[in-house]
Order: structure tokens, then sequence, then C-alpha cells
């Protein structure tokens, strides 16, 4: 595995400072030899010139946020970061990548959630270039690599949650996002470790039942709520029920047999669990018979 290897490079001002000069004292010199022929200054002149036209070439911008990967006939070199005109080897190859912060949405994939419900869902991902060479020799296309991987780990992650959770111990897509976001994050980031890329940040951006079982999931779902909230208000009505049976035997408002106090908690449950308000019932006899 090659690992990055950052490189100082010589100030291109400094280069340039002194090959311009010599660039056109060749000149001048040649001017001068071509009115007095004199051949071995003129080769010497050429040459000079020849080599000082070569090095120019080496001469290279290097941007802020951005890293330039030099290679020398296959052979890699060293990573410049430092920004400026930079002056380097002119037969290095000088290949620029990009280490600023970048972001894109993965497409609305179509996966089974664990439960085997068809689910759509897509993903936002932050990431940036933190080794220059392993993102630019140990995969073809580092961007390419990026946006396949991210695909990859998206479905590996939606195939291991519900949908939805029918309990609270259950961790769901839909119910704990910051737990999904920390594994999505954790599954991109493994890999693409190999790509030099670092994984700021990971999140769903889409998620929702696949269109062919949306309206049977979404009856599904407000059965749940209503089952849910049939729940706490029997939970309730059970409590209040209790406390009224417990206060009226404590101050001794009434005497109550097993028979009474079925019919009073028979009555107060259907008052307290029923959609409807109560009708009130005038009883003009008496509590016995």
């Amino acid at each position: 595995m090659i690992r990055e290897k950052e490189r100082q490079a010589v100030s291109g001002l400094a280069a340039l400072a002194l090959l311009l000069p010599m660039l056109a004292g060749c000149v001048y010199i040649f001017m001068q030899a071509v009115r007095a022929p004199n051949v071995p200054l003129l080769l010497g002149v050429v040459l000079v010139a020849a080599l000082s036209i070569v090095a120019l070439c080496g001469l290279f911008v290097v941007n802020p946020n951005e890293g330039r990967v030099l290679q020398l006939f296959g052979t890699y070199v060293g990573t410049v970061r430092q920004p400026g005109l930079r002056f380097a080897n002119p037969f290095y190859t000088k290949k620029h990548i990009s280490l600023r912060v970048r972001n894109f949405e993965s497409a609305r994939l179509k996966v089974n959630d664990i439960e085997g419900n068809p689910i759509e869902i897509a993903a936002v991902v932050v990431w940036r270039v933190v080794d220059t060479a392993e993102a630019c020799f140990e995969v073809d296309s580092y961007e390419n690599y990026v946006h396949v991987q991210t695909e990859a780990a998206v479905r590996n992650m939606a195939t291991s949650y519900p949908y939805d959770a029918h309990d609270d111990k259950q961790i769901s897509m839909r119910g704990h996002t910051a737990q999904i976001a920390d594994h999505l994050k954790r599954e991109i980031q493994e890999r693409l470790a190999k790509a030099g890329v670092e994984v700021i940040e990971a999140r769903i951006s889409h998620l929702a039942y696949a269109p062919e079982i949306a309206s049977a999931m979404l009856q599904r779902q407000q059965a749940g709520a209503i089952i849910a909230a049939r729940q706490l208000i029997v939970d309730g009505a059970v409590g209040m029920v209790e406390m009224a049976l417990e206060r009226l035997d404590r101050n001794k408002v009434v005497a109550l047999d097993a028979e009474r106090k079925a019919a009073m908690v028979s009555n107060l449950l259907v008052v307290l669990c029923g959609e409807r308000a109560a009708q009130p019932v005038l009883n003009t006899g008496t509590l016995y018979q």
C-alpha cells in the first residue's frame, strides 16, 4: 500500500527569477555570436537556452486545499501541498488532487429492510481526500469509488434494520436517525479507507416505503398508533378506577359489595374508555332494591 509522502518544493518565484534572466542572456549572447560567427559559442548558447526552456516546464501552481502528486517515470516521489507557484524536476508528472470537502447524494435505492419490506432509501455523504497517494494509486477513480461504495454501504445498512419498530427497544431507520447515521458513517468509512478518503458525515436524505406497499403500510402504522393510544387510555382508566375505589373505601363514603364494585368498575371504564361523551342517566330509585 502506497502512503502519502509530503514533499517540500522550491519556490517557483525564485526559480523564475533565475531562469528568465538566464534565457534573456542566452538570447543576447546568441545575437552577438551571429554577428561575429563563433560556432562553439552558438552551440553552447543554444544548449543553455534549451535547458532553460525545459527547466521552465518544472513550474507549477498549487491552489489552496489542493495537492500535486509527483511521479518520475512511474515512481511516486511525493505530494506537494504548499499553495503558490512551485518548482520541481521538469520530468516529474504532476497530477492535482482536490483536498476540499465535497458532498453528494446517492440515487434512490430500492431495497428490502430486515423484515423484507421494500423501501426506498437515499443518503447524503460529506467527504474529502486525506491521503493523495492512496486516492491516486490504490483505486482507479476515487470519485467513482466513493459513489459506488456508498451505495453498497447504504444497501447493506438498510438490510440490517427495520423501517419502523414496533417497540422502543428495537432500533429502526425511521425512529433512531442518530444511531442509523453513525452506523452508516462507519460502514462507508470502512469501505473508503483504502482510497485515502475520510467520511465527515453521512445521513439518510430519503426514506419511504416502496409505492406498491405504501398504502398498506400506512394503514398498518395507523392501526399501530390506534392500538398504542388505546393501551395508554386503558392503563390510565384502570389507574383512575383503582384510585376511586381506594379513596371511597378509605374515606368511608359508601360501602360497596363485590357486585356493586364490579358494576361501578364497568361503568367507569365505559365512561373513561369510550370514544363518545357519556350520556347521563338519572336514577329515581334507591341504590338497593
